[in-house]
């Protein structure tokens, strides 16, 4: 009976409560309903005594960061003002696509410096505009030297990757120069005695009360640094296997990109990550297919000229780079046979073209990934884009976030399943030899090779 009595209590108690709640929802509603834009803009904080110091100023930061999509030339606003604003972005959009598509073209015709001064002036750029970012905290909270410290850590790490390229595929010329010689044998070591000089200046410049902001924007700096400088220096090392390895990834992107925008606008309807709710399932799983069918003819289409397979070698008898040689295994087509109901055929097929879908199914599957990561990132900001440099696409950064992840993937790729050991990077370290440990390598070789030829 007693238990009985303690269950119909609590009931009581439950009821009580209900009836409370009932009484008070009016009021929570138009409490949450008050409450509930500030929360979309805040990431859901409740109410503004909660908000953490650094949120109290994102919303003025974000307005003093230009905003790309925002940004179009007087001529097309007024040519596409009767537009709904979904379709003229669209056309603005594919205008300036097209612009850049061109543009891209005009770059692989100036050859391989082009496009490696290309990929120095984007790098540039790029970190310019994620650095602004973290500019606009700087000038709100005075802290001393962060722009400056920035610039000084991109010339840094250039130096020092741009510098490891340079010994890697120039380096037997550049140790023929004797003034220059010191550079090669000691590069590493001057490239860490400037970031020092670096480190230095940062731990000089903290200030009281602000040491932890200074050190976040450090550690932005550096990460900035690995995302933009690092990932050039691997497509500069790209371009130098031969311009297939560059154009073709660069251009798988740029055609997912593309066609997921396509499929997502006239067929998306089902959201595909939080993080940029434009972004559908049927546009990424549509730009995968055109990706990888666009992959497969591009690269069939390349694998016929030299100019586009041959690795960039720097030749003594011309004095300049060399884009000549007998195309590789790669780049000569090989026969297959195929089975197929019982009846075999024989195909003629290049072997890069099974290798450019591997690059094609990482390019639409995993490359989407740098560009969600970007969104994240502006979202922090709240803000669209990273800048204002090309209407209608936001700035440099926006239209590179899925480049620099590709350009890692192709390089441990290539390193991975193609690269050999290279002639020039040999003849650079045995040159950086002693005289007693050259000959030592000259009579091994003369050994071996006189074995080889008798």
């Amino acid at each position: 009976m007693a238990e009985i009595r303690r269950r119909k209590q609590e009931a009581g108690g439950d009821e009580d409560a209900a009836c409370m709640g009932t009484s008070i929802s009016p009021s929570i509603t138009e409490a949450e309903k008050r409450n509930s834009s500030a929360a979309d803009s805040s990431d859901h904080i409740d109410s503004e005594e909660e908000r953490l110091p650094e949120e109290k100023f994102v919303d003025d930061l974000s307005k003093s960061i230009p905003q790309g999509t925002d940004k179009t030339p007087e001529i097309l606003d007024s040519a596409l003002k009767d537009l709904p604003d979904r379709w003229k972005n669209w056309v603005i959009r594919g205008i300036f696509t097209w612009i850049m598509i061109c543009g891209f073209a005009l770059i692989i015709y100036g050859g391989p410096l082009a496009l490696m001064v290309t990929t120095l002036l984007v790098q540039v750029k790029c970190f310019q505009e994620i650095i602004s970012i973290g500019y606009q905290v700087y000038r709100i909270h005075g802290l001393p030297w962060f722009r400056s410290l920035s610039w000084y850590f991109l010339l840094t790490s250039n130096y020092f990757f741009y510098g490891e390229n340079l010994v890697d595929y120039f380096g037997v010329v550049i140790n023929r120069v004797e003034y220059l010689k010191f550079l090669v044998t000691y590069h590493r070591f001057l490239s860490f005695a400037l970031y020092c000089i670096g480190f230095v200046w940062f731990v000089l410049s903290l200030v009281k009360k602000y040491y932890m902001k200074q050190f976040s924007l450090f550690a932005w700096t550096h990460v900035s640094l690995l995302i933009v400088v690092t990932q050039s220096y691997l497509i500069i090392q790209n371009i130098f296997e031969g311009l297939i390895w560059f154009i073709v990834p660069v251009s798988m992107i740029i055609c997912n990109d593309v066609m997921a925008y396509m499929f997502g606008f006239f067929f998306g309807k089902t959201p595909l990550i939080k993080l940029s709710p434009k972004k559908t399932w049927e546009g990424f799983i549509g730009g995968g297919f055109a990706t990888v069918l666009f992959g497969l003819l591009f690269s069939y289409i390349l694998c016929h000229y030299q100019y586009f397979v041959c690795p960039i070698v720097y030749s003594e008898e011309l004095g300049s780079m060399s884009m000549t040689c007998q195309p590789s295994y790669l780049f000569t087509p090989q026969d297959y046979s195929l089975k197929v109901l019982g009846i075999g055929k024989t195909i003629s097929v290049f072997p890069f073209i099974w290798h450019s879908i591997a690059l094609s199914l990482f390019s639409s599957i995993i490359g989407p990934f740098g560009g969600f990561f970007a969104s994240g990132f502006k979202r922090a900001f709240k803000i669209k884009d990273f800048g204002d440099m090309i209407p209608g696409h936001g700035g440099i950064m926006d239209r590179f976030d899925c480049q620099f992840l590709m350009a890692t993937f192709v390089n441990v790729y290539i390193s991975s399943f193609i690269r050999t050991p290279s002639p020039s990077k040999l003849l650079t370290q045995i040159y950086n030899l002693k005289p007693e440990q050259q000959l030592q390598i000259y009579s091994a070789l003369k050994e071996n090779l006189f074995d080889l030829l008798t």
